[in-house]
């Protein structure tokens, strides 16, 4: 059956998942429209396909005993030299998404896997683009601020165009999600969604 590259992330809500994809793509990162907003919990990680069902069943169980949390963006950072990324920081809500990341990659699960670097929750603004442009957004959105209440995480698929696409939602306690209401962000691939009624 082959393989899938698979991540799984906290979404940024709108109306400041959208702006936040406006401004990478005005910063000329050319990835903007295939990554919707978010936090990463699983960067991406190659499974067989034939896995999906135990990786939809593990992270049902991560989400069965989850509560939501407050989720507060505030001001900018970055990883360089390190690694070319500029970021908005997660100020609030940073140890429940360690802690999520843990049980998403727990060792005996189908998605155990070592990390590059010591996980450090975040939102991606920009990455492996021109340094004028990686300190235009680290200065521009230094005064960005956000918050909401994180009441779910979700599966995505990377796709052979190379855009993230949802899988399936996961709400916390297996309640509803109090992120129901986001429509996913458009791309260049695909049609944007309706308007809200």
């Amino acid at each position: 059956m082959g393989t899938v590259t698979l991540g799984v992330s906290i979404a940024v809500p709108e109306p400041f998942g959208s702006l936040l994809q406006q401004r990478r793509a005005g910063f000329g990162d050319p990835a903007a429209h295939g990554i919707p907003t978010h936090v990463t919990l699983l960067p991406p990680t190659e499974v067989d396909s034939a896995e999906l069902p135990s990786v939809e069943g593990h992270l049902s169980r991560v989400a069965a005993v989850g509560r939501a949390f407050p989720m507060r963006l505030r001001g900018t950072g970055t990883f360089r030299p390190l690694s070319p990324v500029v970021f908005v920081k997660v100020v609030e809500g940073a140890a429940d998404c360690t802690r999520l990341q843990q049980q998403v990659r727990e060792p005996s699960g189908p998605l155990a896997r070592d990390l590059h670097f010591p996980y450090h929750p975040h939102v991606t603004v920009a990455h492996g683009i021109a340094d004028e442009a990686m300190d235009r957004a680290y200065e521009e959105l230094g005064g960005y601020e956000a918050a909401w209440t994180c009441a779910s995480f979700a599966l995505y698929e990377q796709g052979s165009d190379a855009v993230w696409r949802k899988l399936r939602e996961y709400d916390f306690g297996g309640g509803g999600s109090g992120l129901s209401n986001v429509p996913p962000q458009g791309t260049a691939v695909d049609t944007p969604a309706p308007a809200p009624r």
